[in-house]
């Protein structure tokens, strides 16, 4: 049937244009404002998602966006945790050992270690005996030859370990324990020594600036002598010996007396009339005992080598 000549052709040309398939642009009502792109979005979301790309909860800006502020709490909270513990182990190692002052007693050069060795074995010419300091803090022992250090007293005791298994070695008496038993005996005796001292200071309560390094190295210097005496011995015989540690033993004690004077009775010396003569005959008593120890030790731990 021919619809072009009938009247009401033109009312009829929508209804062809209706049997068209429908799409997601045709398919909407006229007299919608938006278009219903649900259908769109539904069919699209669907192909991300069997392509493995993440929906809109999923998005790594997202996880991105609650996983850090989470992240960096727990880094800031690591990092206030571990520098807590490191003050508290610092500040309970400083109570006895205070490991932060090391690098003041290794400040030596090679002149200050001449001079200084030269003062252990020939003290009696030395004259003025006391620390030089600026702004209250001793200055660096290469600047000063009064000031204790840490550097002659371990090359002293790694030296006398070496000379020991020397003189072991030519009376065939050396072997890997003997050495190791003649390290350990000089290292406990050190540590015998310096747990007396503080506890002596403790019982006579003297208020001094001396500190458990101070101590080690006070007591560490007497290796020195014992060095001497025993290549002495080694070298030319018993008696050389015996002259060579008895010169060492009183250049040390008059050493140590000379240089605890003052930090002992400082005190005293500060205080004047206030302390009684007594306490302060008592501190020059505990002086005295200190620097008669050492030549006990030096003896004591170097008489068996030379025979």
């Amino acid at each position: 049937m021919d619809t072009a000549a009938t009247p009401g052709s033109s009312f009829r040309q929508p209804l062809k244009r209706r049997s068209r398939a429908p799409g997601p642009s045709s398919a909407t009502d006229p007299h919608q404002l938006f278009d219903d792109t649900s259908a769109y979005t539904l069919s699209h979301g669907s192909v991300a998602g069997s392509q493995g790309t993440p929906g809109l909860g999923q998005s790594p800006q997202n996880q991105t966006l609650f996983s850090d502020p989470m992240s960096n709490l727990a880094v800031t909270y690591g990092t206030s945790l571990a520098s807590h513990g490191k003050e508290i182990v610092d500040r309970n190692l400083d109570r006895f050992l205070p490991v932060s002052k090391l690098k003041y007693y290794f400040a030596v050069d090679t002149v200050y270690v001449g001079k200084k060795l030269a003062l252990l074995v020939f003290p009696y010419m030395h004259q003025n005996w006391e620390v030089m300091y600026q702004q209250d803090t001793p200055v660096a022992p290469r600047f000063d030859i009064n000031a204790p250090d840490l550097y002659i007293p371990a090359m002293a005791f790694i030296t006398y370990i070496l000379v020991a298994g020397l003189a072991l070695g030519t009376q065939n008496r050396f072997s890997p324990e003997i050495l190791g038993m003649q390290a350990s005996s000089a290292l406990v005796w050190l540590i015998i020594e310096v747990l007396a001292i503080l506890f002596a200071l403790y019982l006579v309560t003297v208020n001094t600036d001396l500190t458990t390094i101070d101590l080690i190295a006070f007591s560490g210097y007497k290796y020195v002598g014992m060095i001497f005496g025993v290549l002495s011995g080694l070298l030319f015989g018993k008696i050389a010996y015996y002259l060579a540690l008895g010169w060492c033993c009183i250049a040390v004690f008059i050493f140590t007396i000379k240089t605890l004077r003052l930090k002992i009775l400082s005190e005293a010396a500060a205080a004047g009339a206030t302390i009684s003569a007594a306490r302060n005959q008592l501190r020059m008593y505990l002086t005295m005992a200190i620097a008669a120890a050492q030549p006990i030790v030096m003896y004591w731990l170097t008489y068996h080598l030379v025979r």
